[in-house]
């Protein structure tokens, strides 16, 4: 029976394999095996002893493949509120480079995913933002993280270029005859979160996430606002969520289903999105495919220039970053932003008068000898 190697010992209930051995020149090696296995354990140690003196003496960096540091990644930023994001874009990354030590990811490594998920019928700017990802991640193996020697995850970090988003979508803010064909069509949680929606220019996170806590009372206006913390809003900053009539019925309708969150379905169970199967299927039957979720918000913002709010009042109840503290605002303030919203509301709401020109394959106006096609909002 041959020798065991030195610096293995036995842990926990399921018998794992841990390392605890003194090396000259680095010092104490203590980490898990991963394996109740004795024999893989001694070939994890004899691989991690010749990986240090590797590094030790010749500076040679240890070999990382990509989902290892993918998974360090998601570990640093599970606290970010983007992490659902960046473990989508892992997950789809992952059969395509996640085998690849760090130093074979390129680009001409990730030629395959483009095309994959060109031929998925994806847009450049979805594809740009996985491509997003792993640029995020290569940099930090190559500049922040160190191993145990002081060496870097990777000696440098290669240029990755984004695709050009000619392909982006435009806006497409909603008309009032097409928001009543899409709302009639949605579940009753999600037409009252998109009701919300395009009443107050909030973010889809903002909406899912919005909890009862953040609502504040002003009895000078005899109403409520909400105040999203930073941390939950795209720019980090604070974000003051002001009502109209719309908007605070749909709110008052949502009181004492759940103590927590403002928007939930079923049995008071929180929702984490309103781009589901429903809203696509709704938008679908409408006969708006095209319909983002975010052009809710585009809808508000293009109402609100049409009933002629200035455009430092429109960024306030956007929530755009603009260098001052939104959340610093008087009563009588607060009341001005009230005025404005009520001005986009469906009860407060004229004949449209915004009409959006779109130049298009179809049609050529006589003046211009462009195409065009033109849609009342």
């Amino acid at each position: 029976m041959s020798k065991r190697i030195p610096g293995l010992y036995k842990r926990g209930t399921q018998g794992i394999w841990h390392i605890d051995k003194c090396i000259k020149g680095y010092g104490r090696l203590h980490e898990s095996t991963g394996t109740s296995e004795l024999e893989e354990a001694e070939r994890y140690l004899i691989r991690r002893l010749e990986e240090l003196r590797k590094a030790t003496v010749y500076g040679i960096r240890p070999e990382r493949t990509f989902r290892q540091a993918a998974t360090g990644f998601l570990l640093d930023y599970q606290h970010k509120r983007s992490i659902g994001r960046y473990a989508q874009s892992l997950k789809i990354l992952d059969p395509h480079i996640g085998d690849l030590p760090l130093r074979q990811v390129h680009q001409g490594t990730l030629e395959s995913f483009i095309q994959h998920r060109r031929e998925q019928g994806m847009r450049a700017n979805t594809i740009n933002r996985d491509l997003a990802v792993v640029r995020r991640i290569l940099t930090l193996a190559a500049r922040l993280w160190r191993d145990e020697s002081g060496l870097t995850w990777l000696e440098t970090a290669p240029l990755l270029q984004l695709l050009d988003c000619d392909d982006a979508r435009k806006p497409y803010p909603l008309t009032w005859d097409e928001q009543s064909r899409l709302f009639a069509r949605l579940p009753e949680h999600l037409r009252e979160m998109a009701l919300f929606k395009v009443n107050t220019g909030t973010r889809e996170q903002e909406v899912v996430c919005l909890r009862w806590n953040w609502e504040v009372s002003i009895p000078e206006l005899k109403t409520s606002v909400f105040v999203v913390p930073g941390g939950g809003v795209k720019n980090g900053e604070d974000r003051l969520v002001v009502m109209n009539a719309e908007a605070r019925a749909v709110i008052n309708r949502q009181r004492g289903r759940n103590p927590e969150y403002v928007f939930t379905y079923s049995k008071g169970q929180p929702v984490d999105r309103i781009n589901t199967k429903a809203w696509r299927r709704a938008r679908k039957e409408a006969g708006l495919p095209q319909v983002r979720v975010h052009d809710l918000k585009h809808t508000f913002g293009r109402r609100l220039r049409a009933k002629g709010v200035s455009h430092e009042t429109r960024q306030a109840l956007l929530g755009h970053k603009n260098g001052q503290i939104t959340t610093h605002y008087s009563a009588a303030e607060i009341g001005e932003l009230i005025e404005a919203v009520e001005k986009v509301s469906w009860s407060g709401s004229s004949a449209p008068t915004l009409t959006l020109i779109k130049s298009e394959n179809s049609r050529k106006s006589p003046a211009t000898g462009r195409r065009e096609n033109r849609r009342t909002v």
